[in-house]
Parts: C-alpha cells; structure tokens; sequence
C-alpha cells in the first residue's frame, strides 16, 4: 500500500477532535485504504485492539446491518467503557439512516468517528443537514505523480518514462497492481462504467445513459477549453441528430452531477483586475488521466491539454481555489489562490519559438501586479526566468511538494 501521507496528515490534524471525519473522493482512489492505513498507524500507537471498531459494509460479514439501529446496537455491544474508541465505517451508505446512528454515538459516547461511502450517497450539500455541521470533509484524489513515482521509481524508469505512463493510465492506486495495458485498460472501463451507472446514474435517477455519456465524453475531448452549457447542448443535439434540442439546463444539472461524483472539476473564470469570479463560462478538467483517455482516447493530439489538466489536479491537491484567469482579452492558465495570496500560472508544452515565448508571456506583462507568476513546460533549460517570470520544468514541479 502506497502512503498517503497528505491525507494521513490530515486525519492526524483531526484525531480526537470532536467532529466526525468523511473521507470523500473518486471512486476507488483509495478511500478505504486510507482509512485502513490510519487505524493500523493508531495500533502500532498506544490504542488496543479493542478500542477500534472497524466495519467495511461492503463485506458479507456486516450484510445484515441494514438501518440505523442495527449499526447502533452492533457498535455499542462492544465500546470499551472509560477510554477513547475509535470507529471506522467503511461505505456507510450501505446503511439506511445511518446518520442517526453516528450522531448518536458522537454525543453519547468518548469516540473518534471516520466514515467513507460512495461520493454518491455523501454529498457535501447533504452532508451539513445529515450531521447538523458536526463533520469535517477531507477530499481525497487519485495518485499525484509523486506518489506515482515513489511507487515505481526502483523499476528503473527514467521519471520521464514514468511521466508518460501516469499521463496515459492515471493514478488510480489499484493501477499499480495490474500486469499490462490490456488489464489496465479494461480496469479503467469498468470504473468509468460503475461511475457512470452507479454515482451519477442511479443516484440521479436518469431515464437515459446516452446524454450523460456525451456530455462527459464531450469533457474529456475538450478538456482545457472554455465552454457553456448552452455550447455543449448545441454539439451534443447536432452530434446525436437530435430532432428536439436538448436544453442547456439539462446539460448544466449533468455537469453538477458529474462534479458530485468527483469525476468532473470546474474552473471558473477569475477577472484579474476586477478582483471578482465571472459567472459566464468556464473549464472542465478530469479527476484522473486514465479515466480521460479511456473515453477521449490515448492520442497525443491533446498533450498539452494533458499536461494542464495534471497541473490543474496538482494546484487543488495543494489547497488552492483554482481559477481561470481572464486579464482584458488575454488569458492566464490558472489563478491559485489561498490564505497566502495569489499565484499565476501558464502551462505549456515548451517554449522553444519566440512565437510561443511571447503568447505564454503576454498575459502575465499586463496584470501589473506583485503576485509569483510561473510557466509550467516540459523544457529543460538553463533559463529560470524571463523579465521575472519563473520558468519551471513540470516535473520538477510535480516533484516539489
């Protein structure tokens, strides 16, 4: 197993504080396993055996803990009286009315609660009325390429090669176990499938696959560009040969679905000098490489694009508020944002060519601000900087965290 030690931070913030903590996410980017990591962390501490309860309901062992009251009768049989307990539930949804149950327990009992379940079912607009605002979220992603690489690099890869394999097939962890591209490449269609059916479609309850599976193959095709509702109901009508247009509203409640499931990540626009997000179009990018190229395909024709949806991944990993930056007419690849301020940046693929040097460059002349402005590319060269401007590798980027 892969230590995720971001997340392990995280939990460990957390650890006897007062509040329930729901490990959301991708499905199967290692919610469980985090979880699993965490309470072995705490058996090799100064807690027993007996002060943990773990309950994974996806196990045929727990098939008859179906209501609330049977999860709560089953948990408080085995508390340990006058010392801390620590309880895991393990796709909790699985559990009608399960709220009930761990809220109850969070008021009467000397307990630390840790609870994942399919994003689905755990909606974080649902999440403040189920728990009564009792509850911290922590949002996991799939492998950066730092844990990718920390995970493969004794192969012998050079970490470009290792670069290219994450690009292509992602950093689902489970990837890592899969012996060659035909079982990768059929693991990723049947997550994409569970996805789609399951978290978006049953959740939902969609009469129809077929506009959900545009609209998201519509995504993955066009990741990086500026887009609208209204623009991806135009295509999709005239793709399929609609006789009646589907409605901008129907793809806009698609897209938030697909957010919800944590598959899809919008980027709004940010207007640089007015300070102020802009409601007009926006960007979509993938929560997972592989997942993006099973559906767009494994071309190269959209490396850059690539490229930047990796970059944009990275930013919201490190706890940024990420948007599109619009600066008069020109545009700025990402506008970070955190506690600490703001920090620009451009992707691309090089900047050999004065051409390139000058499209990549423009948009940051004419911000007229102090705020750190760095150009992400797959260069490797001398030059650090140009009029002030940080240059980059990815990699190296991707590395230093």
């Amino acid at each position: 197993m892969i230590y995720r030690t971001e997340y392990m931070e995280r939990l460990k913030a957390f650890k006897d504080v007062k509040v329930i903590k729901i490990v959301t996410g991708l499905r199967r980017s290692g919610k469980s396993t985090l979880l699993e990591m965490f309470r072995d962390e705490l058996l090799r501490g100064d807690v027993s055996p007996a002060q943990i309860q773990f309950f994974n309901f996806e196990l045929m062992e727990y098939d008859y803990v179906r209501d609330y009251k049977t999860l709560y009768n089953l948990v408080t049989s085995k508390i340990v009286k006058e010392k801390k307990n620590y309880l895991f539930f393990d796709e909790i949804q699985q559990v009608k009315g399960w709220e009930k149950a761990l809220n109850s327990l969070s008021l009467e009992y000397y307990v630390d609660i840790y609870v994942t379940g399919s994003n689905a079912y755990l909606l974080s607009s649902e999440l403040a009325t189920l728990i009564s605002g009792r509850y911290v979220e922590i949002k996991i992603l799939p492998l950066s390429f730092k844990e990718y690489y920390g995970a493969w690099q004794e192969m012998g890869k050079s970490r470009e090669a290792l670069f290219d394999d994450y690009l292509k097939y992602g950093g689902l962890p489970q990837l890592l176990d899969l012996p060659n591209e035909q079982t990768k490449e059929s693991f990723l269609s049947s997550i994409f499938d569970t996805i789609i059916l399951k978290d978006v479609l049953e959740r939902n309850k969609l009469r129809t696959i077929d506009v959900l599976k545009r609209v998201f193959a519509f995504v993955c095709g066009n990741v990086s560009s500026m887009t609208s509702s209204n623009k991806i109901a135009n295509y999709i009508s005239k793709e399929a040969k609609l006789d009646t247009k589907i409605r901008p509203a129907t793809i806009g409640n698609i897209l938030e679905m697909l957010e919800n499931a944590f598959i899809v990540y919008r980027a709004n626009r940010y207007d640089v000098r007015g300070k102020a997000v802009l409601k007009s179009l926006e960007k979509y990018y993938v929560a997972d490489m592989g997942l993006k190229n099973v559906v767009a395909g494994y071309g190269l024709d959209n490396y850059g694009h690539s490229l930047e949806n990796i970059v944009y991944l990275e930013l919201v990993r490190r706890g940024y508020h990420v948007y599109v930056g619009k600066n008069e007419t020109k545009e700025i690849d990402f506008v970070a944002i955190d506690k600490n301020g703001k920090r620009y940046f451009q992707v691309t693929e090089s900047l050999r060519g004065e051409e390139t040097r000058k499209r990549e460059v423009a948009p940051f002349l004419s911000t007229h601000d102090f705020y750190e402005k760095t150009i992400l590319t797959m260069d490797r060269t001398y030059a650090t900087n140009i009029e002030g401007i940080k240059i980059v590798n990815i990699l190296d980027f991707l590395l230093d965290s």
